[in-house]
């Protein structure tokens, strides 16, 4: 519908109850200086702050780009929208009553803002019955607020927390009947549901603590319902209405959102009453993400106050709390990922809850838990390998190719190197030599995003934790792009020596533990996808090898061939035993020792390539610690290289 000319009346009302403040600290981190605010602003880029806002004057101005004007201004500036529609929006939200200088269309515009006052009144009797109820006959809800959640009457004054009578249809006889609102308005304010069967309405909360939920001015807009009971559901929350969206909405932010400024950081908790204990204990800045994966819109709404756009998920240290926080991230990962959210990670110890924690400790002690709180990723990565023991080569296996997939999705390059430095010390388990071998297989395996986009489509590996469409992050692979590091005699020769390992596996039986053991001792992994594949395939199936039948390793490991045809056309030659092949595995311990020498001695190559590289890069005047770090690993690799070759000449000369 068309807009008609607003009656002068109301747009200086609106001019009037539309604070400069509230309306901008919308869309922008305001921060106090002096008399004024100041922050980022939002109609030009800029890294310092040179947009002021004055409450005294009710007016912007930037001194960048010299943008200027009221709360009107602003939202029509922003927002891209006519002056009539936003004079209309903010009219609505300051609940001022629209006249226009057409009296005939006054009724129309009455009726698109009437409903939701009608709601917020409605709304706001209801806390205050549930108020009273609480009070005067609450049938043990004050005990349950003051004994089990240590709430002082202060805090419950301050939330408004109320009690929901046990009768079917008490609410609603307060209302309709006392109050004499319609009945069609309190069943679209989600507070009464018609019966099934017969007349009437009955109530939708019942003997449960009542906290009122509130937008982000302050006013009541839905309802959460908790059991003193053994009943469930344990948590009750309105159903999604006119005014609101589950999705849409943070409990507490109207209380947190000072807090969220003044400590540049937003808290998101899983229950009210972690939120309310945090306030109650002086922790401002928490906020209740109402049981939902947090969604884009609930994030902005947080982090509208940060102006580092930190926020930190505290959610239960157990099973659950960990599968709540991972729910929880929901749509905000690949933000995460990108650095536009600073994502941490809070599990209180023992599995309480922030509640229960503040129960027994300081709000100091839960603020030092808060400053040691993990990034998203490093807690990732924990979740990785305290569920692993890296001593064994099938868990090593996995939690390695975990970290990898974890890695690839980290775009800014900085964070990507910080992580696979971190990484390699994880994996190197406190062995300080080895973590420049892990940091060069890390960055052998995790190929550019412009590599990937062919093999994203590949399904899925059953059962495993192995992931098909990573089959590209090796150093080299025969059937794609090639490393610039390695030339195409030494893929050749990666190639041949390890399909000949793999065959050796697959055909002596006796051999395989001691291969197992090579690989683990020198701590190398099948570069080229295809023998990646295979080899991931063996250790899953490894536990389910009988001792009596040695092919069973095999057949197994062919039916998955049969599942997988494209990671498999590069393999199936491998379970083939030709006369040839049969020569060459004849003393198949000397050919072990050849094979790993020869896989080492190739990405032995390549990571003195690497480090060469890295040398003349560094100025050995101005980072003269990091040049002897590079040129040490450099000389390291030269030695060991010298070494494998005296080996592999010294097992079998002509094979490799």
């Amino acid at each position: 519908m068309q807009i008609p000319r607003l009656h002068p009346d109301t747009i200086e009302v609106v001019k009037e109850r539309a604070d400069i403040y509230d309306v901008v600290s919308e869309h922008v981190v305001l921060r106090k200086r002096g008399r004024d605010y100041v922050g980022l602003c939002p109609f030009h880029d800029e890294k310092s702050p040179s947009f002021t806002v004055s409450q005294t004057k009710q007016m912007y101005y930037c001194f960048g780009c010299q943008a200027s004007g009221g709360s009107i201004k602003f939202l029509m500036e922003l927002q891209k929208r006519s002056f009539s529609e936003v004079v209309l929006d903010l009219a609505r939200r300051y609940q001022v009553t629209v006249q226009t200088l057409a009296p005939e269309q006054r009724q129309e515009l009455q009726r698109q803002i009437s409903l939701r006052e009608q709601l917020y009144q409605v709304l706001a009797a209801t806390a205050q019955f549930y108020q009273h109820a609480l009070k005067n006959f609450s049938y043990g809800a004050h005990e349950y607020l003051r004994e089990k959640r240590k709430l002082s009457d202060e805090v419950v004054q301050i939330f408004a927390l109320g009690y929901a009578p046990g009768g079917w249809d008490t609410l609603y006889r307060y209302l309709v009947e006392d109050k004499h609102y319609p009945v069609q308005l309190v069943e679209k304010a989600g507070l009464i549901k018609p019966r099934k069967e017969g007349s009437g309405y009955y109530d939708v909360f019942r003997d449960r603590i009542m906290i009122p939920i509130r937008d982000v001015m302050g006013r009541v807009i839905a309802f959460g319902g908790r059991t003193m009971k053994d009943e469930q559901p344990k948590y009750l929350n309105s159903p999604e209405t006119e005014l609101f969206s589950k999705g849409k909405t943070l409990f507490a932010l109207d209380a947190a959102k000072n807090g969220i400024s003044q400590f540049d950081q937003a808290i998101v908790v899983e229950g009210y009453f972690d939120a309310i204990a945090l306030h109650a204990s002086g922790i401002n800045n928490a906020v209740a993400s109402l049981g939902t994966a947090l969604s884009i819109e609930q994030v902005k709404l947080a982090l509208r106050y940060s102006e580092s756009k930190q926020l930190i998920l505290n959610f239960d240290a157990d099973k659950a709390g960990t599968n709540a926080a991972e729910r929880a991230i929901g749509e905000i990962a690949n933000l995460a990922y990108q650095g536009e959210v600073a994502l941490r990670i809070l599990n209180i110890p023992d599995g309480k809850d922030a509640d229960e924690y503040l129960h027994t400790h300081s709000s100091e002690d839960y603020r030092q838990l808060l400053a040691n709180a993990p990034l998203w990723i490093d807690w990732q990565i924990q979740q990785i390998v305290t569920k692993k023991d890296l001593k064994q080569a099938t868990d090593y296996q996995q939690a390695s190719q975990q970290i990898v997939k974890l890695l690839k999705n980290i775009v800014n390059k900085d964070t990507l190197t910080y992580y696979i430095s971190n990484c390699a010390e994880i994996l190197s388990l406190g062995n300080s030599q080895l973590i420049p071998l892990r940091i060069e297989n890390l960055l052998t395996q995790i190929s550019p995003a412009q590599t990937n986009s062919r093999e994203r489509e590949k399904p899925r590996f059953h059962n495993s934790n192995y992931d098909s469409k990573y089959t590209n992050s090796s150093y080299v692979d025969s059937n794609k792009e090639k490393s610039p590091l390695v030339s195409k005699t030494e893929n050749s020769l990666l190639e041949r020596a390890e399909g000949l390992l793999l065959r050796i596996y697959l055909n002596c039986p006796g051999q395989r533990q001691n291969i197992v053991n090579e690989l683990e001792e020198r701590d190398l992994q099948f570069s080229l996808s295809h023998h990646r594949f295979l080899w991931q395939s063996i250790l899953e199936v490894t536990d389910l090898i009988t001792d009596d039948n040695e092919r069973d390793l095999v057949s197994r490991l062919q039916d998955i061939c049969l599942e997988f045809p494209e990671e498999s056309v590069s393999i199936s030659h491998l379970f083939i035993l030709t006369e040839k092949a049969k020569t060459e595995i004849m003393r198949s311990p000397q050919v072990v020792q050849a094979t790993i020498a020869r896989i080492e001695e190739v990405l032995c190559e390549k990571r003195i390539q690497y480090f060469s590289k890295l040398l003349q890069e560094t100025d050995s005047q101005i980072e003269s610690e990091k040049y002897d770090s590079c040129y040490q690993a450099f000389y390291r690799e030269k030695t060991r290289q010298k070494e494998l070759e005296r080996q592999r000449q010294f097992t079998i000369i002509d094979l490799l």
